[in-house]
Parts: structure tokens; C-alpha cells; sequence
């Protein structure tokens, strides 16, 4: 099992999202987070006690703000808050979102201004270290007043309602949520003031798919890089375009990281040496300015990675809780507690960093394909490698049709709506702007997805490129455990066969990191 992970509200990552989403890394809340939690507690009942009017505690929500609720009847104000709210639509989020769900609103929870109890917190740490899914659907949120129908399907399973699925082993069944909770020695909880809105009120669906499909880009993004390194040896090409002095003189940072992976990758390549003094002036596009367009992708994909790093801790419900020493003095509240109702649920500082992000990609996307026709096209590929990388060709079709399905893919990035755009009031226009941050979020990963299976058929078209070349010939060490991770998975072409498997098991390679751990234990150090 991997390293638990500290949730404390300040320090979570997307590597953390991804350990705790794909590799079930248990969850631990340190006693410093859970002092801060009891302190926000204590704040929230004071206001109870006062008897002021204070949204999200004893008033109706949205345009019903104005609404005040009895004492007595708070409670119910919670639960119905919940279920009314469970209003979601679409499929069912898969176990890695759910995951990164849970997980998305337990650290801003125990950041300590949401003003729920210890033991909503232990609900959520449970749910994550037992195993206890709750069944989301997808489709529903606007990114404002965050993603409040996804995170209410969340919370009614902590109110024993709604459904789960829960694992034991590699069984899972799913049960109402009040058995669920049973699985874990949970009883149902009763939601106190403020509780129902802490649990629906937040960005977390939206950054717990930003946090996966930040890790997943810069994954492609080094398979990228890999790919453009073996295409420029199997098409003849020159790293001269890698040069550092060239990086030096438009110093954007990603520009040089991809320069370095590539001449590391092709390092000692008896394939780029062979060709040094030919007769060729300069590379087309896709592979000479591999640097610069590989380059742009990485800087997109570490913009939105800060974005993602701040908003995975930070609060964003509202109301949120202070001390009232800390706030505006005309915020609601007691001599001690400060409510103060504001916007941090807004999920543009999101939006539009996934947005640019599935731009971005598929310019990687966009390169590779390109890339590809450079190996498979007769006519601009080198005289050395035959038409569409097979023998016999007329007779044969070899990898021909893999282009087509590259450029399907890229296609489809390139048609994706970019959802930041748009906006639909809602809630009798008191939530008159709302960013769509889930749905720029889905985009992106999808986006991600299909980079990465380009990526993939331009590793099988490099490694049956490679099958052409001279002999006598080797490729630098990077590239030829590149080529030797291919091998491994798909056999080389020769007659002709149904290749989806070969795509399949290609994109694998990509997705899974394998081809990056083949590489980077050939090279001797991590890819950047």
C-alpha cells in the first residue's frame, strides 16, 4: 500500500488526489487540522445561540435568502438542503472521481472556516479509508454556487440515504447508503447549522478532475517528448533544433525542459549521427519545432497545475467562519465569530485554466498526428521507409488507418466546447453568473485521453519506422528503451491485422507511466 496522506488543508497535491484516487493511499486528518475544525465549530454555535439572522445557518439559500428559519425547524433546513439538491443527472462518476471527490471536500473541510463538526470530517476520512463509494451522478453542476449536485449525491449517503457501492477485497456491492455507512461502524449523521451547505457548497468535483488531469497531461507531455525524440532518429531528422542556445534566446521555460528531454533521449544515437552532413537543409515543422510547440503545452499545463495547487486548499463554501478579530466589523456574527458571505465558490480561477488546458493538449495532440503522417505518408515521408510502414504495400495497408484514427482524435479535441464561455443564470438570477468549471473539467480530461492515445500511435508508427533503418545503426538510449517498452507490448507489423489492439496496448503504455519508467531507467534520471 502507498504512504498515507496527511489531510491537513494546506498541503494536498495532485499526486496526493491521484494516490488516494487510484492507488486507495489511506487518509490521515493530523491532530492540528481537527483543532482548527473544533475551533470553527465553536464559532458556528455561538452565532446559533445569538439569535441573529445569518446566511447558510438560519436562512434559505439562493434567492430564498431572505427567508428566515425558526430554531427549531435548522436541522430540517440542512437535510432538505441535501436532498433537494441531489438533483443530478447523466452517468455515474467512476471510482478515481468519486474518490477524488471525497477527498477534494475533506481537505477543505478541515481547513478550518467551513464550521463543520469533528465528526462530518471522520464521515469523509472513513468513507475514503473503508472503501465506501458513494453513487454520483455526473452531470448537474455549474461551477456556482460550486458543484452542488454532485457533492449533494456525496452527502446524502452520509445522511444514510442515497446509495453506495462499497468494497470488501475485490468485491463490490452497492447498498443503500444507510447500510453503507453500517459496513464501517457508521451511524447516519444528523446535520447541525451550517453543515448540509459546508458539504454541497465547493469547487470539488471540478478540481478533483483538474488535480487527475494535471498529472495525466504532463504524463503525455513526456511520452510526448519521447515519441518527437524517436521520430526525429527513425525520419532522419536532426536534434540541432533542441540546441540550448536556442532555448537561451526565447527563454520560456517549457521550450527548454522539452529541448533537454529530447537531446537526453537521442543522446549517443548513431541514427542522428549518421545523417549529420547530408544534404537536408532543415526538418519540417513538427519535428524542428517540437521544442517550442511541446514547450507551449508544458507552461499551459503548469498554469493550470498552480491553479489546481491553491484551490485543492482552499476554502471555498460559503459562508465561511473566522475569527472575528480577522474580519470586516460588519460582518454578521458575535463579539468572537465572524460569518462572512462571499463568492469562493466561484470555480472560474478553474475554468479557464482547464479550458486553455484542453487547447493546449490538443496541440499536442495536433503535432504528433502530424508527426505520424510524416512516418506512414509516401508522400513526404524519407525514401528509406515504405508507404504506411509496410512491405508489400498496396497488397498491404499496414498502419495506415491508425492515422486516420489519430486524426479522428484530434478532431475531436479541436471540436470540444470550451464550456468557461458560457454562462446561464439560474435561482431566480440571484446566481446570475456561473463559470461551468465541471464541465470544463470533463472537456479536459477527455481531452487528455485522447492526447494520449495519439501519442501512443505515433510510438507504434516510430517503432515500425524503426524496423527500417540501417542495421548497423543504434538509436540513443533513451529512444531505443522507447522503442524496446513498444516491442514489448505490440509485436512488429508484418502481415496485416486488426491494430486496435496495437493502439490499445500503445495508449497503455502511455497512460500507465510504464513507458516513462522504461525510459527515464535507461537515461538515468527522471524525465523533466
Amino acid at each position: 500500500m502507498p504512504d498515507p496522506v496527511e489531510v491537513d488543508g494546506e498541503r494536498l497535491t495532485p499526486e496526493d488526489v491521484a494516490r488516494v484516487a487510484r492507488e486507495d493511499a489511506r487518509v490521515v486528518v493530523p491532530d492540528a487540522a481537527r483543532e482548527k475544525v473544533r475551533v470553527a465549530r465553536e464559532r458556528v454555535e455561538a452565532v446559533v445561540d445569538s439569535g441573529e439572522a445569518v446566511y447558510g445557518v438560519n436562512t434559505g439559500f439562493g434567492e430564498l435568502v431572505d427567508e428566515r428559519i425558526p430554531d427549531e425547524d435548522i436541522e430540517q433546513l440542512q437535510l432538505n438542503l441535501v436532498r433537494s439538491h441531489a438533483a443530478g443527472a447523466g452517468r455515474e462518476l467512476g471510482r478515481e472521481e468519486v474518490r477524488a471527490l471525497l477527498l477534494g471536500r475533506l481537505n477543505a473541510l478541515v481547513k478550518g472556516h467551513s464550521g463543520v463538526r469533528e465528526v462530518v470530517v471522520d464521515h469523509l476520512a472513513t468513507a475514503l479509508n473503508e472503501r465506501i463509494h458513494p453513487v454520483v451522478k455526473s452531470r448537474g453542476s455549474l461551477g456556482a454556487s460550486g458543484d452542488l449536485a454532485p457533492l449533494a449525491h456525496l452527502a446524502l449517503v452520509l445522511i444514510g440515504e442515497g446509495e453506495a457501492d462499497v468494497e470488501s477485497g475485490t468485491d463490490i456491492e452497492r447498498l443503500p447508503g444507510e447500510e453503507a455507512l453500517a459496513t464501517a461502524d457508521l451511524d447516519p449523521l444528523t446535520l447541525k447549522a451550517k453543515e448540509g451547505l459546508a458539504l454541497i457548497n465547493g469547487t470539488q468535483l471540478s478540481v478533483g478532475l483538474a488535480a487527475l488531469a494535471v498529472v495525466d497531461a504532463e504524463r503525455a507531455i513526456r511520452a510526448g517528448d519521447v515519441a518527437a525524440a524517436l521520430t526525429t532518429e527513425v525520419t532522419m531528422g536532426t536534434t540541432a533544433s533542441a540546441d540550448d542556445a536556442i532555448a537561451r534566446v526565447r527563454p520560456h521555460e517549457g521550450h527548454a525542459e522539452t529541448a533537454r528531454n529530447l537531446k537526453r533521449l537521442t543522446a549517443d544515437s548513431e541514427v542522428v549521427e549518421s545523417h549529420r552532413n547530408c544534404d537536408r537543409v532543415q526538418d519540417a515543422y513538427s519535428i524542428r519545432c517540437a521544442p517550442q510547440v511541446h514547450g507551449a503545452v508544458r507552461d499551459a499545463v503548469a498554469h493550470l497545475r498552480e491553479a489546481v495547487e491553491v484551490e485543492l486548499n482552499s476554502a471555498t463554501d460559503n459562508p465561511l467562519i473566522f475569527d472575528a478579530a480577522d474580519a470586516d466589523p460588519r460582518a454578521s456574527g458575535t463579539e468572537s465569530a465572524a460569518v462572512l458571505s462571499g463568492g469562493n465558490f466561484h470555480g472560474d480561477p478553474l475554468a479557464l485554466p482547464l479550458d486553455y488546458l484542453t487547447n493546449a493538449i490538443t496541440e499536442l495532440a495536433a503535432i504528433s498526428e502530424r508527426r505520424v503522417d510524416r512516418m506512414v505518408n509516401p508522400n513526404v515521408q524519407e525514401s528509406h521507409l515504405p508507404p504506411f510502414l509496410t512491405e508489400a504495400s498496396g497488397l498491404r495497408s499496414g498502419y495506415m488507418i491508425a492515422q486516420y484514427t489519430a486524426a479522428a482524435l484530434v478532431n475531436e479535441n479541436r471540436a470540444t466546447g470550451r464550456p468557461s464561455m458560457d454562462n446561464t443564470p439560474v435561482s431566480g438570477n440571484q446566481e446570475d453568473h456561473v463559470s461551468m468549471s465541471a464541465q470544463s473539467a470533463f472537456d479536459a480530461r477527455a481531452a487528455v485521453e485522447n492526447a494520449t492515445t495519439v501519442v501512443g500511435i505515433e510510438l507504434l508508427c516510430c517503432a515500425q519506422a524503426a524496423e527500417f533503418l540501417p542495421d548497423d545503426l543504434a538509436h540513443g538510449a533513451g529512444t531505443a528503451a522507447a522503442y524496446e517498452a513498444v516491442r514489448d507490448a505490440v509485436p512488429r507489423l508484418v502481415e496485416d491485422r486488426p491494430i486496435h489492439d496495437d493502439i490499445e496496448r500503445a495508449d497503455a503504455l502511455v497512460a500507465s507511466g510504464l513507458l516513462e519508467e522504461r525510459v527515464e531507467s535507461a537515461v538515468g534520471d527522471p524525465l523533466e
